[in-house]
């Protein structure tokens, strides 16, 4: 049996990076010192304001920029495995990447997930600025034992990116967000994230923005799809402890990933 303590925390990124970086350390030596051995952020933990405008372009960072080695040097101080997401750079003038990073305790990059579905809809058009992640195969990291993989809010009503990641040997997937309020969408974010973990027989650790632009709702859910901690619509932390012998009793009860009779394949790009 492997169990790793985790913590997914709830909070609302601004435009000051600084400040950003502030309430990430705090957040981290609390979780640290509750025993979390991997604490997960929201969607662009680093800059955030509530329209998808010029700011994202003008406050981007390279991955090697001041703001992920801060991070790093947090990740290495408290010998803790951190993900969170940034507006990073690109070579297209105007366009920046929503990525998401896995810091391992010895400071290094252990897995980098460029979003692959901008969010286009309710109103928002991410792909304004943001340009799409190349789909490859994905990048898992681990942690005491246990295998994580990424993927970012709006990715969760495209259930075969879950899957493809559970096919990439992940227990657990990671799924920081920025999911915009709207109507009936704190409903579908959290239908949504019990579904992934049923019919992949996985857990889920979501960490939500709070405020103005996260609809909150942090959560982290076990393979049958109990919800084991959650969070409301204020800032806070989520702990609980991802169990390799409970994902191997509810998998002998589901079956469903050795049932299955479809694959998922890669398609083109839509038009636009």
């Amino acid at each position: 049996m492997t169990e790793t303590p985790v913590a997914v925390v709830q909070f609302a990124p601004g435009e000051d990076k600084a400040e950003n970086l502030d309430a990430i350390t705090g957040y981290t030596i609390d979780a640290r010192s509750r025993g979390a051995e991997l604490v997960v952020f929201p969607e662009y933990s680093m800059f955030c304001v509530p329209a998808m405008d010029e700011r994202f372009v003008g406050s981007a960072e390279p991955l090697d920029g001041p703001f992920v080695s801060a991070v790093q040097d947090l990740a290495r101080r408290e010998a803790v495995t951190l993900v969170f997401g940034i507006n990073e750079t690109t070579g297209t003038e105007g366009r920046i990447h929503n990525t998401l990073l896995a810091i391992d305790g010895d400071g290094t990059v252990a897995a980098t997930y460029r979003k692959l579905h901008l969010y286009d809809a309710f109103g928002y058009t991410e792909s304004s600025l943001v340009q799409p992640g190349v789909i490859e195969a994905p990048e898992t990291f681990t942690v005491g034992g246990l295998t994580f993989g990424l993927q970012t809010c709006y990715d969760l009503r495209f259930p075969e990116v879950t899957r493809r990641l559970v096919d990439a040997g992940a227990d657990a997937v990671v799924v920081p967000a920025e999911w915009v309020p709207g109507p009936l969408k704190e409903d579908h974010w959290t239908t949504l994230l019990r579904a992934r973990a049923i019919e992949n027989t996985v857990y889920v650790l979501a960490a939500d923005q709070c405020g103005r632009a996260g609809a909150g709702n942090s959560a982290i859910i076990d393979p049958m799809g109990v919800v084991l901690a959650s969070l409301g619509e204020e800032a806070g932390t989520a702990h609980a402890v991802v169990d390799t012998e409970r994902t191997a009793r509810v998998r002998q009860k589901n079956p469903a990933l050795s049932l299955r009779r479809f694959a998922v394949v890669e398609r083109d790009r839509p038009a636009g």
